[in-house]
């Protein structure tokens, strides 16, 4: 199970980032995750949302550069060790993780991955301690 991650180019210019804050929230559309990455040159911000089509479609129109990712996500315990078990067993049968981004709330805390081989992730995944997500 994969979900869909869209990643925004963004200028390196204030406020760039809550123009898309703005416009996705102009369209109810609501950012369930995210994170930002810069460069010299440009910023990446990747998100995921409940409409990802919708949120695809109002950021092109307002001319962002807009491209979509399968990644996968998972739901851990909240606990010391939980995460590290995982990456262990993806270590361990050579998946790489290109990047990832967390978020916790109470017991659980939900893990977005994008690893070298999907396939092969979400294979080994199946035998860990831990849920796939359809949606966030």
């Amino acid at each position: 199970m994969t979900i869909k991650q869209l990643t925004i180019f963004l200028e390196n210019r204030t406020g760039r980032i809550n123009e898309v804050a703005r416009i996705l929230g102009a369209n109810g559309i609501n950012m369930k995750a995210f994170s930002m990455a810069e460069t010299a040159d440009f910023g990446l911000l990747r998100l995921i949302v409940p409409e990802v089509e919708k949120a695809v479609q109002v950021l092109r129109d307002a001319s962002f550069a807009v491209m979509l990712t399968d990644v996968v996500c998972l739901n851990v315990p909240n606990v010391p060790g939980a995460l590290s078990e995982i990456l262990e067993s993806l270590a361990c049968n050579d998946i790489f993780i290109e990047y990832m981004y967390a978020f916790s709330e109470g017991d659980s805390a939900n893990v977005v991955i994008r690893p070298n081989d999907i396939e092969k992730c979400l294979g080994v995944l199946k035998d860990c301690t831990c849920t796939l997500l359809q949606t966030v």
